[in-house]
């Protein structure tokens, strides 16, 4: 489904929707199209690669931006024929760090920002990606040149992006979340937003491993009467991940949080304070979005905008099913994973 919001605003909520959308975009494209991907893959139905070639030929500045790990299985064949197009493609590689981010510009003009990667293994995925418009596009080209530089990249035009970044807050702003940087903006988000929630928080992730401190967040605002609801796959594409999952939810629900598991992979990162604050992004619950990873994310207060967002996690919440950590048992590999995932945090 497309979700219509205000200020130049539209809100996809499966994979193949947002790459319609992405597609449609790229057509539109005069000047310059930027491109920042986890994973990219040249195994989807729409023709991502074939598009982005033609705009290159009609003399379109394709600037591509994939994470070295996230996008590895991109053939060597596509990487050659994307480069030969006049394309520069460069792979973001900085040891444990990753761009986790998915994030598209076209013209300095429209920006998409959310948890969408493309590759068909995603194609029957819910998730979530925002489109926009307007001046919060500079706040994305300014991080967006700031990937590109990490990666290699030496546009003159590109790198100018980085002054010309919107500083002040509006009720809508850009999540820069760069760890390379120390800049962690969203943990001092997550830690901000749900100290202050007075009646309910919902979440939804589809990778639930959280820092202490996101778990004593929980405690204490469940201690002072907040609801708190968070919504997880049933079984996600990591296996081992799942038991991981699990785990967590089993000790969070001995705290009072309420947990719902939706029955189709749902890759959606998102957050709801109060019903009056929402954030969309590409992070997880997890150590690797909060410690190593770099992410990015909006924030939203329109009220439009929330109620677009809590009618979409209400309906996937209904959808789900309870998590019940009554019949929870720990297996042999919980008591072998879980520990190396504490030590992790530990370590890293």
């Amino acid at each position: 489904m497309v979700y219509i919001l205000n200020m130049g605003y539209r809100l996809y909520t499966t994979s193949t929707k947002a790459w319609d959308a992405m597609l449609s975009e790229i057509e539109k494209a005069t000047k310059r199209y930027c491109m920042e991907m986890y994973i990219f893959l040249d195994d989807t139905d729409q023709d991502f690669i074939g598009k982005l070639k033609e705009k290159s030929k009609q003399g379109v500045k394709v600037v591509m931006v994939l994470d070295a790990l996230g996008s590895a299985r991109l053939k060597k064949e596509s990487v050659q024929s994307i480069k030969e197009a006049g394309i520069e493609l460069l792979f973001f590689s900085h040891w444990l760090r990753h761009t986790h981010r998915k994030i598209l510009i076209v013209d300095g003009k429209t920006a998409f920002v959310g948890g969408v990667n493309i590759g068909k293994e995603f194609s029957a995925w819910r998730d979530m990606q925002i489109k926009l418009e307007g001046r919060m596009v500079k706040s994305i080209s300014a991080s967006f040149a700031y990937s590109y530089e990490m990666a290699g990249g030496h546009d003159a035009d590109i790198l100018a992006y980085r002054k010309k970044a919107l500083t002040h807050r509006l009720r809508t702003w850009f999540l820069d979340h760069w760890p390379s940087r120390n800049i962690f903006s969203l943990k001092s988000h997550y830690i901000k937003k749900i100290s202050r929630a007075k009646k309910d928080i919902l979440i939804i992730t589809p990778y639930f491993t959280p820092p202490k401190w996101f778990v004593a967040l929980i405690d204490s605002a469940v201690r002072r009467g907040v609801k708190v609801e968070i919504i997880i796959p049933q079984n996600t594409d990591q296996p081992l991940i799942d038991r991981v999952n699990y785990r967590y939810m089993y000790e969070l629900s001995k705290i009072g949080a309420h947990f719902y598991l939706s029955k189709e992979m749902n890759h959606a990162k998102a957050m709801l304070i109060d019903r009056k604050e929402g954030l969309i992004g590409s992070q997880n619950i997890d150590f690797l979005s909060f410690r190593l990873n770099a992410e990015s994310g909006i924030f939203f207060r329109q009220k439009n905008m929330v109620a677009e967002l809590s009618q979409i996690m209400d309906q996937w919440k209904k959808e789900a099913d309870i998590f019940q950590p009554e019949k929870y048992k720990m297996s042999l590999k919980d008591y072998i994973i879980f520990p190396i995932i504490k030590l992790a945090y530990h370590l890293l």
